[in-house]
């Protein structure tokens, strides 16, 4: 069985996590936290960890507890210039567009944000669509209901048919559970992170670009949808 559809998690997955994005969004996050709630830097950093913990992003557990309004965090947290941060990716451009399986950004971002970083890396027109916080009434991975509706949103009734790179091997595992073919972008041991071994990513690459070396099946296109 071939697979028909591949999801691509956004930020660290798409560009490296050293390059300053990610740092600059969680910095908003505590300011955003600090002047809402009037907490303490401490208390702050100790709040974002919990709710990242519990619920997968920081905005949940403010929704679930202090009913912050979502547009008006997710818009003061990705107020970041990411032209500065990123350029062009031609190797990865050329990569994703030689894909033959439709290809979908599956994201905890908002659409908008997602929309500004594949502009700046000049991949806007690589993928079908975009799976966001909107797309998903705001719920989030590693949440299990998320990834039926991912499947449902890009069209794809197999989840034994779908690939599925992120950077996070934690919302990489329900994805496993349900059949995904599973790759962490980075180097970190999986037995490091708490899951379980049967629940481990598939496959470990240090960047999306090495896709093509590690699975040359990708791009035998077998049987996939006649809309392709």
């Amino acid at each position: 069985m071939s697979f028909r559809t591949i999801f691509f998690d956004l930020d660290a997955t798409l560009y490296p996590a050293s390059n300053g994005i990610w740092a600059e969004i969680g910095r908003r996050i505590e300011t955003y936290i600090q002047n809402h709630l009037g907490l303490s830097p401490a208390e702050t950093i100790e709040l974002k960890k919990s709710y990242y913990q519990q619920y997968g992003t920081s905005l949940r557990g403010l929704q679930h507890h202090h009913n912050i309004n979502p547009q008006e965090y997710l818009q003061f947290v990705h107020d970041i210039p990411v032209q500065d941060f990123l350029q062009p990716d031609a190797p990865l451009r050329d990569l994703i567009r030689s894909l033959p399986q439709r290809k979908w950004i599956f994201t905890n971002s908002d659409k908008a944000h997602a929309s500004r970083v594949l502009t700046a890396l000049d991949l806007a027109d690589c993928f079908n669509g975009i799976i966001s916080l909107e797309s998903l009434d705001y719920e989030c991975k590693p949440h299990p209901s998320v990834y039926h509706a991912a499947l449902t949103l890009a069209g794809e009734p197999d989840p034994h048919r779908v690939v599925y790179l992120d950077d996070s091997i934690r919302n990489l595992a329900p994805a496993k559970l349900l059949g995904f073919f599973t790759i962490h972008i980075g180097t970190a041991n999986p037995t490091d992170n708490g899951i379980p071994s049967d629940l481990a990513p598939d496959m470990t690459l240090p960047r999306p670009h090495d896709l093509r070396q590690a699975m040359p099946a990708l791009w035998v296109s077998g049987d996939l949808p006649a809309d392709f």
